[in-house]
Parts: structure tokens; C-alpha cells; sequence
């Protein structure tokens, strides 16, 4: 899919194709060839992070584009200065008001050294960096796992919120629904230490779904077992009606299994719960 090819391929391939449905997927991509993101601060990605949330990309640019203007340069505005504009200067070049209270809060803590420079950032391990700036207000796991594998090249991360990894792995597995969070996290377990790797192809096979060029190997493999989203169903969200049901046809099958003698006492009870 592209000339580029990235330097943890071998190893990433060796361990990655341990795994039959992956090894087909792994073919049928080619090499890991994701290129990591220009370097910048953390302060500067996670502006341009809260920026992106719910926008296009074209338009979260242009409002980016105009917050550097009002600064008067070709950057984007120190965390001091940032936190010393005005809220309406904010709100005038296009973010919303939670995104000015999120840049504002973002600011503070790069100010404290919650949010720290590149340097120290990168001696830190993957969910201690998660665990800090997720402090910050508008700052989710998601936004810091694409930190963590599109700029600091991290090669261990599994966005399993993420949607476009969990309908890979859905297409490429052969899953009749979403696969919940957590059993993806359990599943991928057999994919360390290059987690990130095999995000990056389930990404890749949504895009050739797309475009009708999944191979057939990919797009009918063996099913496995794993909690999908539809299973997600508990007593309290189901309609009363569906509860009511369910409760009667339990009453009945355990009826089933009693002897002819209890069945007949419980009898006049249980015909007026199947009667409803």
C-alpha cells in the first residue's frame, strides 16, 4: 500500500503472524507502513487535538490557522499566552465553550508540568502517560493513545474504543457484531509487544473493505469466540415486555425439569403466567 516501509516490520511480522487470521491479513496489506506524525510539543498535539474533536478535518485547520493569527505568527501560542487570552478572542476564531475551557485547563496544567515537554514525556511509560493527561479537561484515553502511536511511535497500543480498529477486527475475524472493549483487550493480548502494529492493519482492512478489495481469505475466516456488542444486552435495558417474556419461558423450562407431582401443584400459578 506504500513504498515506505516502517523499521519494527520484521520483528512486529514475526510475532503478528503467529496468528493465522492476521498472517492472512498481514499478506493481503503488505508491510507495517505507517509514517509517524511530524514531532511536536504535547501541549501543541493536544491543542490541535481539542481542535479536531467533532470538526472535519478542513475546518478544525482553518480554525487552527486562525488562532495563530490572532497571535501574530506562524506557531501556535505558548501555554502562558493561551492562558492569558481572552476567553471571547477564543470563542471569536471558532472554538466552542467547552473547547476554550478545555484549552484553557490544558494550558494550566502544561504551565504545572502535568503536561511536560517532548523530552520528558518520552521517558515515560505508555499508561503513565495516559494516566497524566487524561487530567485534562476534553482529553480522553482515545486522543492520548493516537499521541502515543502516531507521534511518539509507540509500538504497543491497542485503541480498542476505537471504532475503526474494532470493525477490522470485526471484518477480518468474522464477527456478526462489534467486539466489546475488554474481550478485544483480552484478545489481543497474543499481539504484544507490537499492539499498535496490529491496530494499524485492522485499520488498513476497513479501508479495503471499503473500496470492495478485502480478499475473500480476510473476509471469510474461521469464527471465534468472542463477546460482541450485541451480547451487551443487560435485564435493566431490555423493554418490560421483553423481561416479561423471558421471565415466563424460564418458569417454564424449569417447570419442565420437575417431577409430575410438583409440576401439578405449581400448575394454576403457571398457567396464568403463560396465560399473559
Amino acid at each position: 500500500m506504500s513504498a515506505f516501509v516502517n523499521p519494527l516490520h520484521p520483528a512486529a511480522h514475526q510475532v503478528l503472524q503467529t496468528d493465522a487470521v492476521m498472517a492472512r491479513l498481514i499478506a493481503a496489506v503488505g508491510p507495517y507502513a505507517l509514517r509517524p506524525s511530524s514531532l511536536r510539543s504535547p501541549f501543541e498535539a493536544l491543542v490541535r487535538a481539542i481542535a479536531h474533536q467533532q470538526l472535519n478535518g478542513v475546518a478544525a485547520e482553518r480554525i487552527l490557522a486562525r488562532l495563530r493569527a490572532l497571535f501574530g505568527g506562524d506557531e501556535l501560542p505558548s501555554p502562558q499566552l493561551l492562558l492569558a487570552a481572552d476567553a471571547r478572542q477564543l470563542r471569536a476564531v471558532g472554538f466552542s465553550h467547552s473547547k476554550v475551557a478545555a484549552l484553557r485547563d490544558l494550558a494550566a496544567n502544561a504551565v504545572a508540568g502535568v503536561v511536560p515537554p517532548l523530552d520528558e514525556l518520552n521517558a515515560l511509560a505508555d499508561l503513565e502517560i495516559i494516566e497524566r493527561l487524561t487530567t485534562v479537561r476534553g482529553i480522553g484515553r482515545w486522543t492520548v493513545e493516537m499521541l502515543l502511536i502516531f507521534q511518539l511511535e509507540r509500538p504497543d497500543v491497542l485503541p480498542v474504543d476505537d471504532f475503526g480498529v474494532r470493525n477490522g477486527f470485526r471484518l477480518v475475524y468474522g464477527l456478526a457484531g462489534l467486539p466489546l472493549p475488554r474481550a478485544l483487550a483480552e484478545f489481543g493480548e497474543r499481539w504484544k509487544p507490537y499492539r499498535s502494529v496490529a491496530a494499524w492493519y485492522l485499520w488498513r482492512a476497513v479501508e479495503l473493505a471499503r473500496q470492495g478489495l478485502l480478499p475473500r481469505c480476510c473476509r471469510r475466516p474461521p469464527r471465534i469466540a468472542i463477546r460482541v456488542l450485541a451480547d451487551k444486552v443487560t435485564r435493566s435495558s431490555r423493554p418490560a415486555a421483553t423481561r416479561v417474556r423471558a421471565q415466563a419461558a424460564r418458569r417454564v423450562r424449569r417447570s419442565s425439569a420437575l417431577p409430575a407431582s410438583a409440576a401439578r401443584s405449581r400448575a394454576p400459578r403457571r398457567r396464568g403466567s403463560a396465560a399473559r
